[in-house]
């Protein structure tokens, strides 16, 4: 049986057909924990006899969950191996969705919903090192798989939400995601046994704390990991703003806002697609710079553009390139960061995601901070964090130069 890890890793044994969309599988509890209950916020505000926006809080206190999770259980997976941790992350998560359908007060609402962000990290935080095992050098190329399939996740969330509460209550919604965390548990145990789950060589010594010092003293580490962040930020801000740039500044309904947003989530699938297939020849490193390099020309076209006034047309025909730079620069970035490190995976992935958060969060303040009635703060923004991005690269590429200058 041939596999990725023929080309990539010699470890990885499982056949891949199976392992990539397990993998996106797990790390997609996220998304749709986020996305599944939305068009049910009303109907859950009205049982719990509470305001619209006591509910709304759950998004952020899910959030701090999900990263308070990921800083604790990053470094715990490194000490006793991934799989424990999925096992536990997937059982929690089913446990507190199940507890979920049950709840009587909003208050109970929201400390669960923060329980199941903090134990479903357990599961997540793995992932990444798991596609590392695999695709050894061409981690990126396995990132771009996960990411093609987990992005379908909050693209039809909402949608499967909506079909939901057709044949039952708000209820029901967490009914299923307990039963998809059992299926996923029940899969982990058939089929992801990899040999980094016995091999206890490739465990970390390091303590909690070590494990994240060795993280961030790790030379080049940093402006990498800044580079992942900044990306993300660019991204939030569009999650952010792209409501109230299309709806309220252009002035489109919601039928086409949701098209267009769709057609964005396309050119980041489909940039993930072109970037696992030739990421391999070209490696991570190039595959970043060029399309930071792109992503700063589509972003000042973006900010000309609005800067003039015109239709939302050209936002849409700027946006197109710049989302697909996006997801070619976020996919590389955390590949190149992963790659630095052999035992301390999971705590990579923890301080990736937490700062990604972190600085997500941060967007929607800095747009209401800048808000000025257009599109302009939204698109300013956006270029600004790729900018930002290619001076990080320029810095870690002479870090590199003179590193090979050393060594020489």
């Amino acid at each position: 049986m041939k596999t990725a890890s023929n080309q990539a890793s010699p470890t990885a044994n499982l056949n891949l057909v199976i392992l990539i969309p397990m993998l996106s599988a797990i790390i997609a509890i996220t998304p749709l924990a986020i996305d599944l209950y939305l068009p049910a916020m009303a109907t859950i505000a009205a049982s719990f006899h509470t305001d619209i926006t006591m509910v709304q809080q759950s998004l952020s206190i899910y959030l701090a969950g999900y990263a308070l999770g990921m800083l604790c259980f990053g470094p715990l997976a490194d000490r006793v191996g991934r799989r424990p941790l999925v096992i536990i992350g997937l059982t929690g998560f089913a446990l507190m969705s199940f507890l979920l359908a049950f709840v009587t007060s909003i208050e109970s609402f929201l400390a669960l919903r923060f329980g199941q962000a903090f134990i479903g990290a357990a599961a997540t935080v793995v992932v990444p090192g798991y596609i590392k095992e695999v695709y050894g050098k061409n981690t990126a190329k396995g990132m771009s798989y996960v990411s093609l399939i987990m992005m379908l996740a909050p693209l039809i969330a909402p949608s499967i939400g909506s079909l939901i509460l057709e044949f039952g209550e708000w209820h029901l919604i967490f009914f299923i995601l307990g039963f998809y965390a059992m299926i996923m548990l029940i899969l982990v145990f058939w089929k992801l046994k990899m040999p980094s789950d016995t091999d206890l060589s490739q465990r970390s010594q390091k303590s909690f704390f070590g494990a994240y010092a060795v993280v961030f003293t790790k030379p080049g580490v940093k402006l990498h990991i800044a580079s992942g962040v900044l990306t993300s930020f660019a991204f939030f801000c569009y999650l952010t703003a792209s409501p109230f740039v299309y709806m309220e500044v252009f002035g489109l309904d919601k039928s086409l806002f949701a098209i267009l947003f769709s057609t964005n989530v396309g050119a980041l699938m489909l940039a993930n697609v072109i970037n696992s297939r030739i990421v391999v020849r070209y490696g991570s490193r190039r595959m970043l710079k060029v399309a930071t390099l792109l992503a700063i020309i589509a972003g000042s076209a973006l900010l000309a553009v609005n800067w003039l006034g015109m239709s939302y047309h050209f936002t849409v025909i700027a946006l197109l390139p710049f989302m697909a730079c996006l997801g070619v620069m976020s996919v590389n970035a955390d590949a190149i960061v992963l790659m630095q490190f052999q035992q301390e995976t999971g705590t990579a992935t923890a301080v990736v995601g937490t700062l990604r958060f972190g600085f997500g969060a941060v967007a929607g303040p800095l747009l209401a901070l800048f808000y000025t009635g257009t599109a302009v703060p939204f698109s300013a923004l956006m270029l600004g964090a790729v900018v930002l991005v290619a001076i990080c690269q320029f810095f870690a590429h002479r870090r590199c130069q003179s590193d090979l200058t050393l060594m020489s």
